[in-house]
C-alpha cells in the first residue's frame, strides 16, 4: 500500500487551516472565542476569494454559517440554560443534603456514593452545575470527618466526566458527534444506544477512582481549609507611655513600613476620627485595624500597643467566615477586572486571594485590581456569615463554601420537574432533544424559574464560537476531500492491523487531542474522518463514530482539557501533575475497556 497522493489545493489549504486551528486552541493567552472567530472568518474569506467547484457543485460560503442554527448548538445552549436554572433554584439541594448525611456515618462509602451519584446526574445534564453543587458539600464533609480533601474532589470531578459519556445529551461533545454523523447519513443514535459500553467501562473506572486514585494524590489543602490567611477586626490601644503619643499618625504608618491599614481611629467612648496621616495621637487612642493574626501581632510589637478585639457595634467581634466564589461561564464576574467587581462595597466581602491554574495571587499583589477574571478562577473571600448567606441565597454568584446553607427556592421543584420532562420527552422519542430542551427553557422562563438576564448569562460565547468554527472546519474537510485524505493516511499508518486495533488507535488519537485542544473541536473534526475510515474498510460506521465520541470525552489527563477540571483544580488546590498522575491510568482503563467492548459488540 503506497502513501496516499496529495489532495487538491483547497483540501490542502483546509488541512493547513486545521493544523493552525488546533495550535491556536492550545494557546492560553489567546481567548478560545478569538481563535474560533479567526478560523471562521478565514474559511469564509478564503472560499469567497477562491471558490471551490466539484461534482457536488460550488461550496457556498453561507454553509459555514449554518453552525449558528445547527440543532446540536441549539440543544447545547438550551441545556446550558436549563442547567443554570437548576443551580439558581437549588433544585439539586436535596441530593447534596442526603450525601452529606452519608458522609457523617461512613466517609469511605460516602465517597463511592458521591462518585456514582455524580456520574448518574452527569448523564442527563451538563456536569458544571453538578460539580458546583458537590464541591462545597464535599469540602465541608471531608474537613468534618478528617478525610483528606485531595482524595475526594478530583475523583468526583472525573466521575462526572465519565457519566457524561453515557447518553447523547451527557455532554456537548456527544450532541455534536451524534448530530454530525446524522448529517452525513448515518442512522441517528438514540439517547441510551451506547449506555452499555459506558456502564461496563465506567464501573471499572469508578472502582479505580474509589479505591486507588485517592492513594495516588499527595495531600493538598483547599484554599478554604487554610486558616493562615483569615483576617480579623482588632484594635491597637496606645498607652500613656507609648513613644507615639503626640506624634502624627504618619509616624505609626512608617514604623509598620506602611503595611498597616487603619480603618478608623476611636478616641474616648464614641468619637471616631478619620485616620489621616496628620492626625496627632493621644493616650488611649485606639486604632481599628483589619488583618491576619500574624500581622496584627507584628503591628502590636512595632507600635508597643495593646492588641484586643473590637468592642463597638459596627465591627465584628467574632471570627469572620471564609468562602470561595467560583467564576464560571455565566457568572457576572467573568471578563470583569477585579477592581470593577467591588466585592466590599456590594457584598461586604474582603478579598484574600485569587486561585488560578498555576498558582495563587495574594490580595497584596501589585496591580491585583487590574486582573481580568476568567472562567475557573476561584476567589477566596471573607465576610460576616450573614453577608455570605445573603450572597448565596441571591444565586447571582456561585459560592463554594463549606458552612453556609445551600440555596433552595420555592421554584426548585418546578425547575427539576421541567428538566425531567425534557429528558423523558427526548428519551421516549416524543421530541428531538433540541426541541424538548428549547421548550424546557421556555417553560422555566415563563414560570419564573429563571430570568432572561440569567438565561443570557448561562450562554457561553466561547462554547458557541468553538462549536460553530468546528462545524465549519469539519464541513470544509468533508466537501474538499480533506477528511478522506486524512482517513487514507491513518489507514496507511495502521496497515496490517486488525480492524479492532484500528478502532482502538483512533480512540487513543482522539483522547490525546482532547487533552490538548478543545474536545468539541476534536470531536467535530474526528467524526467525518472516522466515517471515511469505516467506509474505506467496508465496516459499520457506528463503532468508529463511537470511538471518536468516547475518545473525545477522555478529558482526564490535563486540567485545561475540560472546564470543570480547572474548577476542581483551583477549588481543591491541586497541581497539574495531580491530574497526570490520576488521569493517565484512568484514560488507559477507559480506552482498553471501551475498545474491547466495541470490538466485541460489533464483531470487528
Amino acid at each position: 500500500m503506497s502513501f496516499p497522493a496529495l489532495p487538491n489545493e483547497h483540501a490542502l489549504a483546509v488541512l493547513l487551516m486545521t493544523v493552525l486551528a488546533l495550535y491556536l486552541f492550545t494557546r492560553e493567552r489567546i481567548p478560545l472565542e478569538s481563535s474560533s472567530l479567526f478560523v471562521l472568518v478565514t474559511l469564509v474569506v478564503g472560499f469567497e476569494l477562491f471558490p471551490y467547484h466539484s461534482e457536488q457543485g460550488t461550496l457556498e460560503t453561507a454553509e459555514f454559517f449554518h453552525g449558528f442554527g445547527h440543532e446540536a448548538l441549539v440543544a447545547v445552549c438550551a441545556l446550558m440554560i436549563a442547567g443554570h436554572a437548576l443551580v439558581r433554584t437549588g433544585a439539586l439541594e436535596p441530593v447534596a443534603r442526603r450525601l452529606g448525611r452519608v458522609w457523617k456515618r461512613s466517609p469511605a462509602l460516602a465517597l463511592l456514593a458521591t462518585l456514582i451519584v455524580g456520574a448518574a446526574l452527569s448523564a442527563f445534564m451538563n456536569n458544571t452545575p453538578i460539580v458546583v453543587l458537590m464541591l462545597p458539600m464535599l469540602i465541608g464533609a471531608a474537613l468534618r470527618s478528617n478525610t483528606p480533601t485531595a482524595g475526594v474532589l478530583l475523583p468526583m470531578g472525573l466521575a462526572t466526566l465519565i457519566g457524561g459519556m453515557s447518553t447523547t445529551i451527557g455532554t456537548s461533545t456527544n450532541l455534536l458527534v451524534v448530530s454530525v454523523a446524522a448529517d452525513m447519513g448515518m442512522e441517528r443514535f438514540q439517547m441510551f444506544d451506547f449506555l452499555q459500553p459506558v456502564l461496563i467501562a465506567g464501573g471499572v473506572a469508578v472502582l479505580y477512582l474509589w479505591l486507588i486514585a485517592p492513594r495516588l494524590i499527595p495531600d493538598r489543602k483547599p484554599p478554604i481549609a487554610d486558616a493562615s490567611s483569615r483576617v480579623y477586626h482588632a484594635q491597637l490601644t496606645l498607652a500613656e507611655d507609648s513613644p507615639l503619643i503626640g506624634q502624627r499618625l504618619a509616624v505609626a504608618f512608617e514604623k509598620t513600613a506602611n503595611e498597616m491599614q487603619v480603618n478608623r481611629m476611636l478616641r474616648g467612648d464614641n468619637l471616631y476620627i478619620s485616620p489621616l496621616p496628620d492626625v496627632r495621637i493621644r493616650a488611649g487612642d485606639r486604632l481599628l485595624v483589619t488583618d491576619t493574626v500574624d500581622r496584627l501581632k507584628d503591628f502590636q510589637a512595632m507600635l508597643g500597643a495593646e492588641l484586643g478585639t473590637v468592642g463597638d457595634a459596627d465591627e465584628a467581634t467574632e471570627e469572620l467566615q471564609l468562602a470561595e466564589v467560583a467564576v464560571v461561564g455565566g457568572s457576572r464576574l467573568h471578563g470583569l477586572r477585579l477592581g470593577d467587581v467591588r466585592l466590599k462595597q456590594q457584598y461586604g466581602l474582603d478579598l484574600l486571594a485569587v486561585h488560578r491554574a498555576g498558582g495563587v495571587i495574594g490580595y497584596r499583589t501589585p496591580d491585583l485590581q487590574t486582573l481580568k477574571l476568567r472562567a475557573s478562577d476561584v476567589l477566596l473571600v471573607q465576610g460576616r456569615p450573614q453577608d455570605i448567606s445573603q450572597l448565596k441565597r441571591g444565586g447571582e454568584l456561585l459560592v463554594l463554601d463549606s458552612t453556609t446553607d445551600l440555596p433552595r427556592t420555592r421554584k426548585a421543584p418546578l425547575a427539576l420537574a421541567t428538566m425531567v420532562a425534557v429528558i423523558l420527552m427526548a428519551a421516549l422519542g416524543w421530541l428531538p432533544i433540541h426541541v424538548s430542551a428549547l421548550l424546557g427553557c421556555f417553560v422555566m422562563i415563563l414560570t419564573g424559574c429563571l430570568a432572561w438576564r440569567d438565561a443570557t448569562r448561562a450562554l457561553s460565547a466561547q462554547v458557541i464560537l468553538i462549536i460553530v468554527a468546528s462545524l465549519a472546519l469539519g464541513s470544509a474537510l468533508m466537501r474538499t476531500g480533506g477528511a478522506d485524505y486524512l482517513a487514507q493516511v491513518f489507514l496507511f499508518s495502521t496497515a496490517g492491523l486488525s480492524p479492532s486495533w484500528v478502532l482502538a488507535l483512533l480512540m487513543l488519537l482522539m483522547a490525546v487531542f482532547t487533552n490538548i485542544v478543545s474536545n468539541n473541536a476534536a470531536a467535530v473534526i474526528g467524526t467525518p474522518i472516522a466515517i471515511s475510515i469505516a467506509m474505506e474498510l467496508g465496516l459499520p460506521l457506528e463503532p468508529f463514530v463511537l470511538a471518536v465520541l468516547f475518545g473525545a470525552n477522555l478529558s482526564f489527563v490535563t486540567p485545561m482539557a475540560y472546564k470543570t477540571n480547572l474548577l476542581v483544580m483551583n477549588a481543591g488546590g491541586y497541581r497539574f501533575t495531580d491530574f497526570v498522575r490520576v488521569g493517565t491510568p484512568l484514560t488507559v482503563i477507559m480506552w482498553v475497556v471501551l475498545s474491547t467492548v466495541l470490538s466485541y459488540a460489533y464483531q470487528l
